[in-house]
């Protein structure tokens, strides 16, 4: 069954015919993305090989998009479901990104988008685990943590990087990420994170932001969706500004009994989570482009390193990493 015919199933027989498919480019994932249009309007078709023959209620779009939406954030609505065939039929929210805004925005106006995405961030963080249930099962323990930092070593160091750092010096850089894991595995402080909160899973439709690609999330340190936010490989933004977000994220959290650290620990932990979250795009980014062929990330990869010297001269606990990391650094230094 070709693409066409497969979406055309989840549409009236009478509407197959007028259907106007068009491939959309989709993420750094294994899932094809359609816009579908109609009669009736436009929709997303969503093409995900792990749904397919899985029962709806153990698929974690399904499951986190619930949750999510039962709690006040918007998220494109599910319009239609075919497991067999791992095929999900979405809102269409458009195109726009906050990326595009954040490149075009004045000071003023950018600095308010953002505090609004951080209200619906807070409102993620603030929602109460369920025992035993997606998402509340999965964690940033130890090991996925070091899952993403050895992902890096892989595909980074022994792959897009080759030759950049010696084998003695991977060696000495993971024992740094092993001890990095440890400290940023503190279960007190755990709550729900979206996982890729950036710039590029934030939609802008209608000027709502609308949340999506949100199937990973996880408990973890709430800083690890801030950085994703604010340190975000897509985004440069001002500095003042990034300050005075972190700020507001920790009041925000404060105010909604969802931190138990104070403000110069959560600053702390920010940028060692800052160093494990950037790590882990640059990881994903020398995956794309020397394994998958998609050169797309390539841009990325400049700027996300440029990230990583201010973390470093902040803590302590990264400055051996840093050093092993220099001659990666200043190889892509301006």
């Amino acid at each position: 069954m070709d693409t066409s015919e497969l979406i055309g199933r989840l549409f009236p027989a009478e509407e197959r015919r007028d259907l106007r498919i068009d491939r959309i480019k989709g993420d750094a994932s294994n899932r094809q993305y359609f816009r579908v249009s109609g009669r009736n309007g436009s929709s997303i078709a969503c093409i995900d090989p792990a749904f397919r023959g899985m029962e709806p209620e153990d698929y974690a779009f399904l499951t986190v998009g619930g949750l999510l939406a039962e709690h006040g954030v918007r998220v494109p609505e599910v319009l239609g479901i075919e497991s067999p065939e791992g095929l999900l039929l979405l809102e269409d929210c458009g195109d726009r990104m906050l990326q595009e805004e954040a490149e075009t925005a004045d000071a003023e106006s950018l600095a308010g988008r953002y505090r609004q995405v951080i209200d619906i961030l807070v409102s993620i963080q603030s929602i109460r685990p369920r025992t035993g249930s997606l998402p509340f099962s999965l964690s940033f323990d130890a090991e996925k943590l070091m899952f993403e930092f050895d992902f890096f070593i892989t595909h980074g160091l022994n792959g897009l990087f080759s030759g950049t750092l010696e084998k003695p010096s991977i060696a000495a850089l993971r024992r740094e990420f092993e001890t990095l894991a440890g400290l940023l595995v503190r279960k007190e402080h755990f709550v729900l994170n979206h996982r890729d909160y950036h710039s590029r899973n934030i939609m802008l439709f209608r000027d709502e932001p609308v949340i999506i690609d949100f199937q990973d999330a996880r408990l973890g340190l709430p800083q690890y969706d801030a950085v994703s936010l604010l340190r975000d490989s897509y985004v440069n933004l001002d500095i003042s500004m990034v300050e005075s977000l972190k700020e507001y994220h920790f009041t925000s959290l404060e105010r909604h009994g969802a931190i138990s650290m104070a403000f110069g620990e959560y600053l702390r932990f920010f940028d060692l989570m800052a160093f494990q979250r950037n790590v882990k795009a640059l990881g994903t980014f020398a995956y794309q482009v020397s394994v998958v062929g998609n050169r797309t990330f390539e841009p990325s990869i400049a700027p996300t390193l440029a990230f990583l010297p201010a973390y470093i001269e902040a803590r302590p606990e990264l400055h051996a990493a840093g050093r092993l990391m220099e001659p990666l650094i200043s190889s892509f230094a301006p």
